[in-house]
């Protein structure tokens, strides 16, 4: 999902004595085999991540580690399993995250399943580093992103680039730290010319879908195009330390909402009320087909963005969806905002 590969690569090589193999880059082929081997009406995340399952265990792997999540993403362990079962693959499955809950004798079991020398202490204090690196990673990826319309965008992603490299073989804390503000200046040093009134969108919709850019077909690239400031709230840092507290005051301050709704739902219902009150020229709600909390969450996104008067435009992926119509409905979309922007 994304560069997120770095992180996790960073902490299990430090805390395991074993082989880490990187997850191939997600490809058409990889979507094609977890589709062929997925259940029909499944929603989309879990095809792409069969398929990166399969070529894993043709590349080597014989122990997988997942996380799951807080919607069906939280059952995909047990069905994966099972289909990978069938396929008659050997191999070691853990879960460390189950419906959105941790275990911590059991995640101790598991690893010690992995490596008998593993050491929790060791574990906590490399685990205190890939927080922070994913903490850096995602603070790099909101200033690109708000400025790629008015920069040089190759020259931003070399740099975060080999910032990561550099973060796969960081020594430590502090080298950790001084690789994020090596390229950090580098990167805002680059130079920036955007208008004090240049086009504002926001992302909001389903956590892989918009994390991982070969399932958005690459939007946030394709906006940056037309010299638009891109804001997109969901990244690892805000789901694993900040979610939690936001949705809390969402579900106090959003009169649309009165409970947890599942996944992201009610945290892309607050962020449409937020965003209308900010003034946004518009939002794009991307989701996988069959996502059963985001398409609860559609109507209720709609109605709000009718009665602030703000342009909405909801995308569906699967692994049929035509990359030329997504292009075509987006530019129509930049078309609307730019010409209501000079009213």
């Amino acid at each position: 999902m994304g560069n997120y590969r770095v992180p996790a690569k960073f902490l299990f090589s430090h805390i395991l004595k074993c082989k880490i193999l990187e997850p191939s880059a997600i490809t058409k082929n990889t979507i094609e085999i977890g589709s062929k081997y997925s259940p029909d009406f499944v929603c989309t995340p879990f095809k792409y991540t069969l398929g990166t399952l399969i070529e894993d265990l043709d590349n080597g792997a014989d122990t997988v580690v997942q996380f799951g999540g807080g919607c069906r993403y939280g059952y995909y362990f047990e069905l994966q399993e099972q289909i990978l079962r069938d396929l008659e693959y050997n191999f070691q499955y853990i879960n460390l995250v189950t419906e959105g809950r941790t275990d911590i004798k059991k995640i101790y079991k598991d690893l010690k399943s992995i490596d008998k020398k593993f050491n929790p202490i060791k574990a906590l204090y490399y685990l205190l580093i890939t927080k922070n690196i994913v903490k850096y990673m995602d603070t790099v990826d909101d200033y690109i992103r708000h400025n790629i319309g008015f920069s040089d965008f190759k020259r931003m992603q070399k740099l975060n680039s080999k910032m990561l490299y550099e973060f796969e073989t960081a020594k430590g804390y502090f080298d950790v730290k001084r690789i994020y503000k090596k390229y950090f200046e580098k990167i805002k040093a680059i130079p920036v010319n955007k208008p004090d009134n240049c086009l504002k969108v926001g992302i909001i919709g389903e956590l892989y879908t918009i994390m991982e850019p070969f399932a958005n077909y690459f939007l946030e690239d394709e906006l940056a195009k037309h010299n638009i400031e891109i804001t997109r709230f969901t990244n690892a840092h805000y789901l694993l330390f900040e979610k939690h507290k936001k949705i809390k005051q969402y579900l106090k301050n959003t009169p649309q909402i009165t409970y947890t709704m599942g996944a992201d739902a009610s945290d892309n219902i607050g962020r449409t009320l937020e965003m209308c009150k900010e003034g946004y020229d518009g939002i794009i709600h991307i989701k996988s087909t069959f996502c059963t909390p985001e398409i609860g969450a559609m109507p209720i996104i709609n109605q709000i963005c009718k009665e602030y008067k703000v342009p909405i435009i909801f995308f569906s992926f699967d692994a049929n969806t035509s990359e030329t119509g997504i292009k075509t409905r987006l530019e129509a979309f930049y078309d609307m905002l730019e010409m209501r922007k000079k009213l």
